[in-house]
């Protein structure tokens, strides 16, 4: 037993010193400048825009000041100076993870990423980790330690479109990178482990993130003796980045299609960030350039008539009835206004989440008294239509904080008294809904409006106000939701890229299959209500000549929002109109009324644009 594990020791080290004496280190760095531009397609093949090349510049390490260069020692390779390229750790890590039949980890030194930047690949297998951990050692026998330094700095991918330090430094602070103070290189250091869950441009949550990692490298900073603790003490304040900048050839409507385009390419297709960035795709989406074109001389078309307030915002996009974005509007200039109004999640949807509240008890009924069998409900079911009617659960009255009973509210004041479901859909009557709500469950709605496709972090507080839109689902979003009630109960989550090709090869990209979320019958009770909202309802506005047109208005009791989600044919369209205050986090009152009935802004505007927009179209 003794000579046969000698034997296998000798055997294994024979291998690994094969393998070592074997792995050779290319003559030259991965080829950055032979990269191509990124280019996006119309829906019809025709160019749509391209995004620019690599943006990279090489800067000798003297050029980087000894402070930045130990904020990424600290937060990535405190040791590098003495280790001999690999970290031990990371090499017992590869190997047990190789005897479980998984792949590698994290735990790489400067010199194995300067490796896997300048001669490999970002894929974590097995035998890419054992090369790259032989190359480092070669690589760290064959550089000094401020070549190999330089070169990681100068490779490094760091969001924004900046590969090196010196890019980066331009991207995030607009300055060379001889003029960062250890502050700013601790931030650009914390960019090092993605972009993406770093960069505050990106998720405004990404912004703890960076600040948590900007504080633990300047203690490390001071930890290993890299910065004294007096200067550390004078760097209290997070060295806020500079907004992105705009690519030029993006105006207009152009780049809210190319962020949307590939940020479901990069969730999508498992291509990365920073080998996206890298470029040479070709994508093609699914945006219709007519569509495109009509969607955005309609909203300048209504603002004009309406004499809009110059602080209102709108966003809409419109979808197929396959998923296919086919259109959105974004804002009046990519350029000027980068927040794209269209995916904005920060806009109530109001009473155009009532349809969802009506379809979820139409598919499974209610519950009225606690431990009872669930009741069906039908079109004809009446409901109490008054206003300030009490709201009820299935244990007794729904009692808010102040030990007073919750009532519902109806636009106007207005009391219906008894009245239909369906009429309480198509009139936009609040208290119906409200106590519909609390009948079904609302977490039996929260899950309607999830099957329907809206995402669960933009669904709000389960309280009554839920099944009045205290939501805040994108313009895309709420399009995609309203289309299950025109295809017969099938949902296709929304997406704009079809086909990937880089090099004349295809890239997978994953695309949405349709799901059954609602019954043919559920769906066709929803489709004759909005069918009615639009006959005889709020939203007669929306009539088109010879067409069937199918919507709902969305109004906020608070004002905060105007919305119409329509459909006819094969094309969904929503339209939100909505104002944000000076920092753009928060939805203001559209004119400061209280009574959204009085608000032309919260119902005429929206309806404006659609009809505007839905009368260029030919009939779907």
């Amino acid at each position: 037993m003794l000579t046969t594990l000698l034997l296998g020791i000798v055997a294994l080290f024979g291998v690994v010193g094969y393998a070592y004496s074997q792995t050779k280190i290319p003559t030259d760095l991965k080829a950055f400048a032979t990269q191509q531009n990124n280019v996006y397609y119309w829906a019809d093949g025709t160019e749509m825009a391209r995004t620019g090349m690599v943006d990279r510049q090489d800067m000798p390490l003297e050029k980087v000041p000894q402070g930045v260069q130990w904020a990424v020692l600290a937060a990535e390779n405190a040791t590098f100076y003495t280790d001999v390229g690999v970290d031990p750790q990371g090499i017992g890590r590869a190997v047990y993870n190789m005897a479980g039949g998984g792949q590698t980890q994290g735990g790489s030194t400067i010199t194995q990423q300067y490796v896997k930047n300048a001669y490999l690949n970002q894929q974590q297998t097995v035998s890419r980790k054992f090369t790259e951990m032989f190359m480092a050692i070669k690589l760290d026998k064959r550089m000094s330690k401020q070549q190999i330094l330089e070169g990681y700095l100068n490779t490094s991918w760091f969001g924004r479109g900046s590969y090196g330090i010196q890019r980066a430094a331009k991207a995030y602070y607009g300055k060379d990178v001889s003029e960062l103070n250890p502050s700013e290189g601790a931030f650009l250091a914390s960019l090092l482990k993605g972009a993406s869950l770093y960069d505050p441009a990106v998720r405004p949550d990404n912004r703890a993130r960076a600040v948590g990692r900007w504080k633990s490298t300047l203690d490390r900073m001071v930890k290993i003796g890299k910065l004294s603790a007096a200067e550390r003490a004078t760097y209290t304040t997070f060295p806020e980045p500079i907004d992105p900048p705009r690519q030029a050839g993006l105006g207009g409507q152009t780049g809210y299609l190319v962020d949307m385009a590939k940020q479901y390419v990069i969730t999508h297709s498992g291509i990365s960030d920073a080998q996206f960035d890298l470029g040479g795709y070709q994508i093609y989406t699914t945006f219709e350039k007519p569509k495109e074109d009509a969607l955005t001389d309609s909203v300048k078309a209504a603002g004009a008539r309406q004499s809009a307030d110059p602080a209102l915002r709108v966003g809409a996009a419109t979808v197929a009835a396959d998923g296919r974005i086919l259109a959105v509007y974004g804002g009046p200039d990519y350029l000027k206004q980068g927040f794209d109004n269209a995916n904005a999640g920060m806009v109530p949807a109001g009473s155009a989440f009532t349809p969802f509240v009506y379809a979820g008890a139409l598919g499974q009924g209610v519950q009225r008294q606690r431990d009872t069998n669930r009741t069906p409900v039908s079109p004809t079911t009446r409901y109490n239509g008054d206003d300030n009617a009490k709201l009820m659960t299935p244990e007794g009255p729904y009692w808010d904080r102040n030990g007073k009973i919750v009532t519902g509210i109806n636009d106007g004041g207005r009391s219906w008294g008894s009245i239909t479901l369906r009429q309480a859909v198509e009139q936009s009557v609040n208290t119906p809904m409200m106590q519909l709500g609390l009948d079904v469950g609302l977490d039996k709605v929260n899950k309607t409006a999830t099957d329907l496709g809206l995402l669960p972090d933009s669904l709000g507080a389960q309280v009554p106000a839920f099944s009045l839109g205290n939501s805040t689902p994108s313009a895309v979003r709420m399009a995609d939701a309203y289309q299950a009630f025109a295809t017969g109960g099938l949902h296709t989550d929304p997406y704009s890229v079809v086909r990937i090709t880089r090099d004349g090869a295809s890239v997978n990209v994953q695309k949405p299959a349709p799901a059954r979320v609602l019954s043919q019958e559920v769906a066709g009770q929803v489709d004759a209500a909005l069918v009615g909202a639009v006959q005889s309802g709020t939203a007669r506005a929306a009539q088109l000549p010879g067409r069937t047109v199918a919507g709902k208005t969305g109004t906020t009791q608070d004002n905060k929002a105007g919305w119409f989600v329509g459909y006819s044919g094969q094309v969904s369209t929503a339209v939100a109109v909505f104002r944000l205050d000076a920092k753009g986090v928060e939805a203001l009152p559209l004119d400061g009324q209280g009574d959204p009935a009085k608000s032309t802004a919260a119902t005429g505007y929206p309806l404006d644009i659609w009809s505007t927009y839905m009368k260029s179209l030919p009939a779907q």
